[in-house]
């Protein structure tokens, strides 16, 4: 019997993980793991650790020692934080007797700045690039953007902390902040024009397995509702892309189509993305092809996808006669 662990339990990412692999793998054991003693992933694994904080200084130590215990044969990070670490650390990583779900450890540091990836594009001269600039006052930048611009974070995820200037009282509180903090872009197409592409890749520049939804955001950032997609020319832009960057293993890029049908990359997340349930529910299971990629050494066919839509609600988990799991 394998052993598979999944960080980050608590978030919609990691119990998405959870369900996913039970579906499958139904005899698989899975140890889950959060900061928060109360996490409703616990609800759908077989073993739970709380964690330390990714930052703590004992977290190395804490890992080594619960996929130790749990003779955990692969490791999944479910959060961005732990990603980073798990990258940041490889060389620890090599004394594990587990596989890691990691991508490539380039694609990881250009995902941490979007300015990096930015330059990235630019120096290929990669038509997917958006604009975007460190410097200039309001009105050189309404000269070379137009109105509404964005303000847009460099180090963030799930569009958190985007500001769009209207006018230039939008822009002077965050004036001291472009370059260092932000940096500023112009708006392409429109929220309607939103899509979310999943690949699971090669590692050798190929885009492998592909789904494509076109979605709207809730408002927290994440995907609200989702329209399965599929365009020959979205799938050319993201086989370019994989190419270019060479990512391995799930790998999430987001893009805004412009009104003149170009396709402009938002940002490439190189993990598995909070979307990831919704992927399964149409026949593109990211949990089994890591199972299968990483554990099993199989080559990954294109599944078969289903057509249609999805829409996110909130559900509850009950627990009777006792306050906690």
């Amino acid at each position: 019997m394998k052993t598979v662990m999944v960080t980050g339990v608590g978030a919609i990412m990691g119990y998405g993980l959870l369900k996913s692999l039970r579906a499958a793998a139904p005899s698989i054991r899975l140890v889950g793991t959060d900061i928060y003693d109360d996490a409703v992933g616990q609800a759908w694994c077989d073993a739970f650790e709380q964690a330390p904080l990714t930052a703590a200084q004992e977290y190395g130590q804490w890992l080594s020692e619960t996929l130790a215990k749990h003779k955990v044969d692969l490791l999944i990070p479910g959060i961005e934080q732990d990603i980073h670490w798990l990258s940041d650390n490889r060389d620890l990583l090599a004394t594990f007797d587990c596989k890691v779900v990691l991508n490539n450890p380039k694609l990881i540091a250009l995902s941490r700045d979007k300015w990096a990836m930015d330059q990235a594009l630019l120096a290929l001269g990669d038509s997917s690039r958006i604009p975007s600039l460190l410097s200039g006052d309001f009105h050189s930048l309404k000269a070379a953007l137009g109105l509404p611009f964005l303000l847009k974070p460099r180090r963030s995820y799930a569009s958190k902390g985007l500001v769009w200037v209207r006018e230039e009282r939008d822009f002077a509180p965050h004036a001291a902040l472009l370059g260092e903090y932000l940096m500023a872009q112009p708006i392409i197409g429109s929220a309607s024009q939103e899509f979310t592409v999943a690949a699971f890749a090669d590692g050798q520049g190929k885009a492998g397995p592909t789904i494509a939804f076109q979605r709207s955001l809730a408002s927290d950032g994440s995907t609200a509702k989702a329209w399965v997609y599929q365009d020959d020319s979205l799938d050319a832009t993201v086989a370019r892309l994989c190419q270019a960057f060479e990512p391995v293993g799930p790998t999430n890029l987001q893009f805004r189509r412009g009104n003149d049908g170009s396709w402009r990359l938002l940002e490439i997340n190189p993990r598995i993305s909070s979307t990831s349930s919704i992927r399964r529910a149409f026949g593109y299971n990211e949990a089994a092809m890591c199972l299968d990629f990483y554990l099993d050494n199989k080559s990954l066919r294109p599944p078969t996808l289903r057509s249609g839509f999805a829409v996110r609600f909130i559900e509850d988990h009950i627990v009777y006669d006792r306050n906690h799991f």
